[in-house]
Protein backbone atom coordinates (compact mmCIF):
# COMPACT_ATOMS: atom_id res chain seq x y z
CA UNK A 1 0.00 0.00 0.00
CA UNK A 2 1.02 3.62 -0.44
CA UNK A 3 0.73 6.08 2.55
CA UNK A 4 1.19 9.44 3.44
CA UNK A 5 1.97 10.12 7.08
CA UNK A 6 0.64 13.56 7.93
CA UNK A 7 3.24 15.49 10.66
CA UNK A 8 1.10 14.36 13.70
CA UNK A 9 1.08 10.70 12.45
CA UNK A 10 3.46 8.87 15.45
CA UNK A 11 6.93 7.65 13.84
CA UNK A 12 6.39 4.73 15.31
CA UNK A 13 3.43 3.98 12.42
CA UNK A 14 5.74 5.05 9.71
CA UNK A 15 8.78 2.93 11.02
CA UNK A 16 6.07 -0.11 10.99
CA UNK A 17 4.52 0.12 7.49
CA UNK A 18 7.97 0.59 6.36
CA UNK A 19 9.51 -2.53 7.84
CA UNK A 20 6.54 -4.55 6.72
CA UNK A 21 7.01 -3.09 3.53
CA UNK A 22 4.77 -0.47 2.35
CA UNK A 23 5.41 2.71 0.32
CA UNK A 24 5.19 5.49 3.47
CA UNK A 25 5.57 8.97 2.43
CA UNK A 26 5.80 11.47 5.52
CA UNK A 27 5.04 14.92 5.23
CA UNK A 28 7.70 16.41 7.64
CA UNK A 29 9.81 15.29 5.07
CA UNK A 30 8.33 16.60 1.46
CA UNK A 31 5.49 19.77 2.37
CA UNK A 32 6.32 20.49 5.89
CA UNK A 33 3.67 22.92 7.58
CA UNK A 34 1.00 22.17 4.43
CA UNK A 35 -2.32 23.20 5.15
CA UNK A 36 -4.76 20.22 5.56
CA UNK A 37 -6.18 20.60 1.77
CA UNK A 38 -2.79 20.63 0.48
CA UNK A 39 -1.76 17.60 2.44
CA UNK A 40 -5.05 15.85 1.35
CA UNK A 41 -4.18 16.83 -2.53
CA UNK A 42 -0.70 16.00 -2.13
CA UNK A 43 -2.54 12.44 -0.92
CA UNK A 44 -4.74 12.13 -3.51
CA UNK A 45 -2.64 13.04 -6.28
CA UNK A 46 0.25 10.76 -5.49
CA UNK A 47 -3.06 7.73 -4.87
CA UNK A 48 -1.95 7.31 -1.10
CA UNK A 49 -4.00 6.81 1.91
CA UNK A 50 -3.54 9.90 4.61
CA UNK A 51 -2.57 8.70 7.83
CA UNK A 52 -3.56 11.27 10.69
CA UNK A 53 -4.55 11.84 13.72
CA UNK A 54 -6.08 15.10 13.13
CA UNK A 55 -10.25 15.25 13.29
CA UNK A 56 -10.05 18.23 10.66
CA UNK A 57 -9.63 15.70 7.54
CA UNK A 58 -12.74 13.80 8.28
CA UNK A 59 -14.52 17.64 7.98
CA UNK A 60 -12.57 18.18 4.46
CA UNK A 61 -13.46 14.58 3.33
CA UNK A 62 -17.36 15.13 4.13
CA UNK A 63 -17.62 18.09 2.56
CA UNK A 64 -16.13 16.88 -0.85
CA UNK A 65 -12.50 17.11 -0.68
CA UNK A 66 -10.55 14.64 -3.10
CA UNK A 67 -9.11 11.93 -1.56
CA UNK A 68 -7.58 8.33 -2.32
CA UNK A 69 -8.75 7.47 1.42
CA UNK A 70 -7.88 8.10 5.12
CA UNK A 71 -7.27 6.58 8.14
CA UNK A 72 -8.01 8.40 10.96
CA UNK A 73 -5.92 7.39 14.23
CA UNK A 74 -7.47 7.78 17.68
CA UNK A 75 -5.24 6.37 20.18
CA UNK A 76 -5.31 7.78 23.93
CA UNK A 77 -1.84 8.12 25.58
CA UNK A 78 -2.27 5.17 27.74
CA UNK A 79 -2.70 2.70 24.62
CA UNK A 80 -0.10 4.40 22.42
CA UNK A 81 1.83 1.08 22.81
CA UNK A 82 -0.10 -0.63 20.90
CA UNK A 83 -1.00 2.31 18.05
CA UNK A 84 1.89 0.55 15.34
CA UNK A 85 0.26 -2.41 15.75
CA UNK A 86 -3.05 -1.66 15.11
CA UNK A 87 -2.51 0.24 12.31
CA UNK A 88 -0.74 -2.94 10.77
CA UNK A 89 -2.85 -5.23 11.46
CA UNK A 90 -6.14 -3.04 10.11
CA UNK A 91 -3.71 -2.44 6.63
CA UNK A 92 -2.93 -6.21 6.47
CA UNK A 93 -6.97 -6.89 6.86
CA UNK A 94 -8.55 -4.75 4.71
CA UNK A 95 -5.49 -3.76 2.16
CA UNK A 96 -7.03 -2.31 -1.15
CA UNK A 97 -10.24 -1.38 1.19
CA UNK A 98 -8.51 1.05 2.53
CA UNK A 99 -8.98 2.95 -0.98
CA UNK A 100 -11.94 5.18 -1.04
CA UNK A 101 -12.63 4.32 2.51
CA UNK A 102 -12.35 6.66 5.78
CA UNK A 103 -11.50 4.69 8.66
CA UNK A 104 -11.33 5.95 12.11
CA UNK A 105 -8.96 3.72 14.15
CA UNK A 106 -9.28 3.32 17.84
CA UNK A 107 -8.25 1.08 20.12
CA UNK A 108 -11.88 -0.62 20.32
CA UNK A 109 -11.11 -1.48 16.74
CA UNK A 110 -11.37 -0.34 13.04
CA UNK A 111 -14.72 1.41 11.85
CA UNK A 112 -14.92 2.17 8.01
CA UNK A 113 -17.10 4.55 5.89
CA UNK A 114 -17.11 3.92 2.44
CA UNK A 115 -16.45 7.13 0.14
CA UNK A 116 -17.86 8.10 -3.31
Amino acid sequence: MRFLADENCDASVVRALRLAGHDVLAVADVARGATDEAVLALASGERRVLLTEDKDFGRLVFAGAPTTGVMLIRFPSTARSRLADAVLDVTAARGEGLLRAFVSLTPAGARTIRLR
